[in-house]
């Protein structure tokens, strides 16, 4: 239930087009009545003329941009940061040097058929299954579509009831002057190698299996094949990039080898029983299920503000299937269009963004129960180590690693694009995700192994980076708020002493590498002297509008209404800023939400998906509801994949919706897990099976009315596990039928001292005894 997208007409154009994946290799499927189109990808499968780039080496003058910045110069010390640390992308026509994501061709199913009825396109998200039907020419016809789960491996069975397939089936690719490519046809199978100009090699091939009586007929030019009188058509589809010279082919083949001889229903069920082992982690339900009625005219009603609750399930669920496909079994991260791409030259060359988008896209990971899918981010940051550690001296003569804005995945840390690329925050902000993660699991292999390895690294460049301004704080210099711009500064970003989201990410950065050497026992006098420097920080300000401000001087934005909300970092994803420790920096941060909404901003999708964490983190379940609904009704075609303007996939904001949702149901952050923290009154009556919170518990929660009925703990790790409830509730505490806790009067919060393993329920009763409605 809320788990089916279907449409009564095929998809016209990509954008509405189903996306099937399995981490490595993906596909768009169109649904074509006379022709099927499945749009196809690689992760691996990038241009590469730039895998070896280097810091192009120039003269350091750190200490005279810092100068300048010290004299009120502003301006003028942007100009000389940009020229001297900042790539040369954009400058005078030319390109950056950040490699393109590419398509990896498209297989075409032709058909010929009269007069069409009773259509249906749909993705099953429980079985991860597109599927197409239709009447025709007296019979039946039905195609099904999967990336295999376990196989690299895309499946396709198409069937015809009373009567008999005839198709011809071929392979092609865009056409592009820079990549040769050479195909065939022949036997029962498909294919063509690629190569582009610079060496990297392709294969992607089909295999055709049939049943007895069918014909197979190749083309005299051995470009597609034709089949006639099947009564039933298996296609089994791989591909492989060879980045070192190997065959791609031999590589293709053996993934085609992989998968058993046996029947589609056999492979459909291991494909399912693999999936299912994380998409069913989770289940959550509200308003009345509407899978009766087609997507399109779901979100239709819904901008007609007609729609009905569920409608943000299915996109909590989209979200969620989303990551699986993009990243459960792959080596790559999930990029700024996930794994799929029409284009050869994309927008932003479908690149990886590290200012926002691609950390967005790992939001919901792990409070939606799905820490594997975090593995290809870790290798990503990973693989970039050994040369962010040669940026970072380069650049800006200091220790530690310091890692672009923006990125292929080739693993070289250099700057790019002329005017946005001086901003030394990204390696900290990536390494949110690596602290995430042992918070959740509390994996102390992972801490010592992979997680304080990288946050010793990012805080030894700050140690080295940060200078005394005239108050005696250390400060960056020079810093950005990505990627916004103040009255006076360099265009498109301006660059200026400690921006607040800088100082916002070393706060947190140096205060998670102490908590590690706590938990680990270890480097005690590194604790001591990053301890002073957080001591040595400048606080946080509010500025003239009351307003938290996006840099240490308080400036006018160029552009108001921008979409990036970088100075609130400290809200979400991060911490530091709560309405419980903090209430003056929240207040300030909800009159930033506020300000930048009244001059327009939340224009793009994944801008939308932070102002709806934001708002949640703050408690107002209202405003975060109006600006989810802005974001499915203004950024989403109608197969629910996230736009930026004027018409641009991009999958970060599928990703942010979906963790803005989890944090309106669910947040656990200073040892406390707060429940439905953000529900708004329209979501009155729901249940959410499954979440994750810190510590490493397992949350199930089911309400009436917008209060807790029944909340399920399940304490995989044991421990200490401290609630809150939206208000004061009469609780009664069980564990097996036996009651551990029936507190006297109405209680807020629940602390359990819990055994791994075990699961524990709390039911609510009586009156609510104070009012919880959000005023907004």
């Amino acid at each position: 239930m809320n788990s089916l997208l279907w449409y009564e007409k095929p998809a016209s154009v990509w954008t509405d087009a189903l996306p099937v994946g399995n981490g490595v290799i993906a596909g768009m499927v169109f649904g074509g009545i006379k022709q099927e189109r499945l749009a196809l990808n690689h992760e691996w499968l990038w241009r590469a003329n730039h895998r070896n780039k280097d810091i192009e080496v120039k003269d350091r003058s750190l200490e005279e941009i810092r100068k300048l910045f010290f004299e009120g110069r502003t301006f003028e010390a942007g100009i000389l940061a940009n020229e001297k640390l900042g790539g040369s992308g954009g400058l005078s026509g030319k390109k950056n040097r950040v490699d393109p994501y590419q398509p990896l061709g498209d297989l075409f199913m032709n058909f010929s058929h009269g007069s069409v009825s009773n259509y249906r396109r749909q993705l099953d998200m429980e079985k991860a299954i597109v599927s197409v039907s239709y009447n025709a020419d007296g019979g039946q016809f039905t195609r099904e579509i999967m990336a295999h789960s376990f196989y690299k491996a895309i499946i396709i069975r198409i069937r015809a009831s009373e009567r008999k397939i005839n198709t011809t089936i071929f392979l092609s690719r865009i056409e592009d002057s820079e990549c040769k490519i050479k195909s065939w046809a022949e036997k029962n199978s498909l294919g063509f190698i690629g190569e582009f100009t610079e060496g990297i090699t392709f294969a992607v091939e089909t295999k055709i299996f049939l049943k007895e009586g069918s014909s197979i007929i190749p083309s005299k030019d051995k470009s597609r094949i034709t089949i006639e009188d099947a009564p039933e058509v298996v296609l089994v589809l791989s591909a492989s990039v060879a980045l070192d010279g190997q065959d791609p082919l031999v590589n293709c083949r053996k993934q085609i080898d992989a998968v058993p001889a046996s029947t589609f229903n056999a492979l459909v069920k291991t494909h399912v029983e693999e999936y299912q082992k994380t998409y069913n982690r989770v289940h959550f339900m509200i308003g009345k299920p509407q899978d009766d009625v087609p997507t399109d005219r779901r979100l239709s009603d819904l901008r007609n503000v007609s729609g009905n609750e569920s409608i943000y399930a299915l996109y909590f669920n989209f979200g969620r299937y989303l990551l699986i496909s993009s990243s459960l079994g792959a080596e790559l991260p999930a990029n700024l269009q996930g794994k799929w791409n029409e284009e050869l030259n994309p927008p932003w060359d479908c690149d990886l963004h590290q200012d926002v988008n691609l950390q967005m896209n790992y939001w919901p990971a792990e409070v939606c129960n799905l820490s594997e899918c975090m593995e290809p981010f870790f290798r990503h940051v990973e693989r970039f180590i050994p040369h962010g550690k040669i940026a970072a001296k380069k650049l800006y003569d200091c220790e530690g690693i310091w890692l672009p804005i923006q990125i292929d995945p080739w693993g070289r840390a250099t700057p790019e694009s002329r005017g946005w690329d001086v901003w030394t925050g990204a390696a900290a902000w990536l390494s949110q995700h690596f602290w995430w993660h042992y918070e959740y699991t509390l994996d102390k292999t992972f801490l010592r192994e992979r997680c304080y390895p990288l946050l010793k690294e990012v805080a030894a460049f700050y140690e080295t980076y940060l200078v005394p301004d005239k108050e005696g704080y250390l400060v960056p210099v020079p810093s950005q708020s990505p990627e916004n711009q103040f009255i006076g500064g360099t265009s498109p970003v301006s660059l200026c002493i400690g921006a607040t989201m800088d100082m916002e990410l070393i706060q947190e950065v140096l205060t998670h590498a102490i908590l590690a050497t706590e938990i680990l026992g270890i480097d005690r006098e590194k604790k001591k002297e990053w301890a002073d420097i957080l001591k040595k920080l400048p606080p946080l300000k509010t500025g003239r509008y009351g307003q938290l401000q996006e840099w240490l001087c308080d400036y006018d934005e160029v552009e108001p209404g921008h979409r990036h909300i970088s100075h609130l970092y400290a809200l979400f994803p991060g911490e530091a800023i709560t309405l419980e420790k903090t209430p003056e920096l929240a207040r300030a941060s909800e009159v930033s939400l506020e300000r930048r909404l009244a001059y327009g901003s939340g224009y793009t999708g994944w801008s939308s998906a932070w102002f709806v964490c934001c708002f949640a983190r703050l408690g107002k379940g209202e405003r975060a509801l109006q600006s989810l609904y802005s974001l499915l009704t203004k950024s989403t075609t109608d197969s629910f994949l996230d736009l930026h303007p004027p018409h641009i996939f991009q999958i970060d904001g599928n990703f942010g919706g979906t963790a803005g949702i989890a944090e309106m149901l669910l947040q656990s952050y200073d040892g406390i897990i707060r429940i439905l923290p953000a529900l708004p009154f329209s979501w009155s009556d729901g249940e959410i099976t499954g979440l994750c919170s810190r510590g490493g518990f397992e949350i199930s929660i089911s309400w009436k009315n917008r209060l807790p009925k029944k909340i399920t703990i399940l304490s995989r790790l044991g421990g200490t596990c401290r609630c809150r409830l939206p208000a004061p509730m009469n609780v009664v505490v069980t564990y097996k039928n036996k009651i551990l806790l029936k507190p006297d009067t109405a209680v807020e919060n629940i602390q359990l001292e819990t055994k791994a393993g075990c699961r524990y329920d709390v039911k609510t009763m009586g009156q609510l005894k104070k009012k919880i409605y959000d005023k907004m």
